[in-house]
């Protein structure tokens, strides 16, 4: 992982951007305050269909990697069924 300050970054782009390319993570400073990152675009069918949603705004990409493990094997909450079939009816909307 590369770090940078903001005015270095302007000065250098495209070397930076050639970094990201190559797979890197590149941390923008601001007055050596960490403010941004920039991470490359995995690929393949499913990651361009993502990249596209990305850039058009409607799908913000994940901060951090899911635990899986962990999601998994949290206890299920308890609720009462009148209230799942309230919440599964509910989320089909006028169908």
């Amino acid at each position: 992982m590369r770090t940078v300050n903001i005015g270095e970054l302007k000065n250098q782009l495209s070397g930076y951007l050639q970094h990201v390319k190559d797979g890197e993570e590149i941390v923008i400073r601001d007055r050596n305050v960490p403010v941004a990152r920039i991470l490359p675009f995995r690929h393949g069918a499913e990651w361009d269909q993502e990249a596209k949603m990305v850039a058009s705004g409607a799908m913000k990409m994940p901060e951090e990697e899911m635990d899986w493990e962990q999601f998994f094997h949290a206890p299920a909450a308890e609720v009462p069924r009148e209230v799942a079939v309230a919440a599964a009816i509910d989320s089909r909307g006028d169908r």
